[in-house]
């Protein structure tokens, strides 16, 4: 057994790796003694690299030896080319000085360097993204500051508006019906007043329909139609000046059966002051016309024509073969062409024409107690449309143009039925674009 041992006495052991037995000390704790490999390099003599680099020393304690897969990524330890102590002072870290690296665990070791490649990467990537919302948002903003604006603008157009409005009681309890229907009047109420003239009559008189689908028109009732209130006749113009405005909008129900939505009415001298802040208006005429009483001038033809031109083209009847009928003829092309300069682009475009129109208008009209600021457009809106070329124009039916009672004179003899009928139509959006009355089936 001693031969097989050697003379080291320690059994397997190389003798190369076996200390001198003089400096060999055996453990305090009672634990065997470290590996060779983890002997200070000034006690070997003649000691072999070891297999295994050894880990640093801890501040805290004494180094545990760890498997070699999970050593940190990080360059290995330089191997001493001086002196024993040199080389032992190199490895030894002092306790006062903390390791710069992060602290050597597998985790850490493990993720150290994914980690770093994958943040590296997203933030390279995640460069345009940030880009690309900046610049959204500074859009979003803008719009909204847009929306923001006009909002504040409509909301003052429309305090504004609806604070010129200058409102009557006109409307009645009727039950409503399916299309919108507007009365437009025409006074001859004058500022100041002429000498034959007493008080005031609504001398035009237009319903303007517009149905959920179909034409939208715009049908005169002729000043002179006869009328019964309390059984007592009277021409339908001379309703809202001897008894209320409610009475008059009750009379032209009756005859188109419709609910009357709303009512505009409009002074003749406003008319000619908002015909001058539109610079004018062409109308157009197929005769020569010198009328005293209305004061109308005109050559056969089409005319740019202002303001006391388009009045007095409104008012002509003497001079026409056609008396009040013609006349209605012509007020329903003067509003028309008004409508149509008033929404063109180049007056929406001019804003100082805008508010010099819109001034002049709300100046020269009285409406009913629901009217708004949307209602006044929508009512323009829909004569632009009866008055084009896919809308419906003309009279109502009659069935004696000349009827004479006492007390009254000669009046316009309504035909009730057919008036009836041509309004449902209207209302419903069945009728055909065109003219329509008796006035057209005339001519």
């Amino acid at each position: 057994m001693a031969e097989e041992q050697g003379d080291t006495g320690m059994p397997g052991i190389p003798p190369s790796f076996i200390p001198s037995a003089s400096r060999q000390r055996p453990s305090s704790s009672g634990v065997d003694a470290a590996p060779p490999s983890f002997i200070p390099p000034s006690r070997k003599r003649a000691a072999k690299p070891a297999a295994v680099t050894p880990a640093p020393a801890s501040p805290t304690g004494p180094a545990q030896q760890m498997p070699q897969s999970f050593q940190p990524a990080s360059k290995p330890a330089r191997r001493a080319t001086g002196s024993s102590r040199s080389a032992a002072s190199q490895r030894t870290a002092s306790p006062a000085t903390p390791p710069r690296t992060v602290p050597n665990t597998p985790m850490n070791a493990r993720a150290a360097e994914p980690a770093a490649a994958y943040g590296a990467t997203m933030a390279v990537a995640a460069q345009p993204p940030r880009r690309r919302r900046h610049i959204g948002r500074i859009i979003v903003s803008i719009l909204l500051v847009l929306i923001l604006a006009a909002a504040l603008g409509l909301f003052g157009v429309w305090n504004w508006v609806d604070g010129k409005l200058i409102k009557t009681p006109w409307l009645t309890d009727r039950a409503d019906t399916p299309a919108s229907t507007w009365l437009v009047l025409g006074s001859d109420e004058r500022e100041g007043g002429d000498s034959d003239i007493v008080g005031f009559r609504t001398d035009t008189i237009l319903v303007l329909t517009k149905p959920r689908k179909g034409s939208s028109s715009l049908i005169s009732i002729p000043r002179d139609s006869l009328v019964s209130i309390d059984d007592y006749y009277l021409k339908i113009n001379a309703v809202s000046q001897l008894y209320d405005g409610q009475s008059l909008v009750s009379e032209v129900e009756q005859i188109t059966g419709q609910k009357i939505d709303h009512v505009a009415q409009i002074k003749f001298n406003g008319l000619k002051d908002v015909v001058n802040a539109l610079g004018g208006i062409e109308l157009c005429y197929d005769s020569d016309v010198s009328d005293p009483y209305s004061g109308l001038e005109w050559q056969a033809g089409c005319h740019m024509a202002d303001g006391d031109t388009a009045l007095a083209f409104s008012r002509m009847r003497y001079a026409d073969a056609t008396g009040d009928f013609g006349r209605g003829d012509r007020q329903r092309q003067v509003i028309g062409a008004i409508m149509d300069k008033g929404l063109s682009s180049g007056t929406l475009s001019n804003p100082g024409t805008v508010m010099s129109v819109a001034d002049t208008t709300l100046n020269a009209i009285t409406v009913d107690e629901q009217t708004n600021p949307y209602t006044l457009l929508m009512m323009a809106l829909a004569f632009r449309d009866a008055t084009g070329t896919s809308g419906i124009t003309g009279s109502v039916y009659w069935s004696n143009p000349d009827y004479y009672v006492d007390g009254v004179g000669s009046s316009v003899l309504l035909d009730d039925q057919r008036n009836l009928e041509l309004f449902t139509a209207l209302a419903d959006g069945t009728h055909e674009p065109g003219v329509v009355g008796t006035l057209a089936e005339s001519q």
